[in-house]
């Protein structure tokens, strides 16, 4: 494929039109979300710091965002009228998250999902999603906020979308947000792979330095280091490769001493 289809094809694949009921136009007239525009302003949100944003989470009690620091924080924008795109992202996220939750130290890191459509993604309606998703599980937070706290956290983490004909066209991204509140991945499209959110995690929660806790212990360390990516199940498995190398690394240290210790022997021997 030619770099340019390549390239249409790419950004069709990461903007999906949502189909919903009837709704008016966009800003502007527009009832189409440019797609280049919208890749852009996402790509550009990266390093951005998010604002400490005001919502109401679905048990009704007042969260801000600053609450949720101090750890890495998933947040995919959604709204409860979608029946096709939202549910296949919150079913993506739910495998990795799983994932996620059997191979990181516990608690290490946090998602909150947020309905963008003001006045109807209510924590009624927030609530609701969550349990037909099955996403009511620990650590995971549904916040609901007014139009401008919704426009202000979609513009700080590059999110883009607007009324149609059809409910909404948006960009269809989950944003990794690091432990001090800056964005730092983006992950694209409906259905992803595991890979695309564990990895960051795991660069966040190990590969630098970070203001939140590191692991406590050394199984939350070896579980990291013996878990790896496959590809073909999109999982992570446990590899006992780490321990066939410690047994060799021992085996071939126990060899060599007791050829030493049995020549020391041999030596003493012929020298009474």
């Amino acid at each position: 494929m030619r770099p340019a289809r390549q390239a249409k094809a790419w950004l069709a694949a990461v903007t999906l039109l949502i189909i919903a009921a009837p709704a008016p136009a966009g800003p502007h007239g527009s009832v189409r979300l440019d797609e280049e525009q919208a890749l852009a302003a996402s790509k550009a949100a990266v390093g951005n710091l998010v604002g400490d944003h005001a919502f109401v989470d679905h048990r009704g009690r007042p969260v801000r965002l600053s609450q949720l620091r101090g750890k890495p924080l998933i947040v995919p924008m959604v709204y409860t009228g979608c029946y096709h795109t939202c549910p296949l992202i919150a079913h993506s996220l739910l495998k990795a998250v799983a994932a996620a939750r059997q191979s990181l130290p516990r608690e290490s890191f946090e998602v909150a999902v947020v309905g963008f459509e003001a006045g109807v993604d209510t924590p009624a309606r927030m609530r609701a999603f969550a349990a037909n998703q099955g996403l009511d599980q620990p650590g995971w937070t549904f916040l609901s906020g007014d139009r401008e706290t919704i426009d202000g956290l979609a513009r700080d983490i590059g999110f883009m979308f607007v009324r149609s004909p059809r409910g909404f066209d948006h960009i269809a991204q989950t944003t990794v947000i690091d432990g001090g509140g800056r964005v730092y991945w983006q992950v694209y499209g409906a259905e992803f792979k595991t890979s695309a959110v564990m990895e960051p995690l795991k660069q966040l929660v190990y590969g630098r330095p970070v203001s939140f806790r590191e692991p406590s212990t050394w199984w939350d360390r070896l579980r990291l280091l013996c878990t790896v990516y496959d590809p073909t199940q999109d999982r992570y498995r446990f590899s006992y490769a780490i321990f066939v190398g410690i047994f060799v690394g021992i085996a071939s240290l126990m060899g060599t001493a007791w050829f030493l210790a049995h020549a020391w022997r041999r030596r003493s021997v012929q020298r009474t």
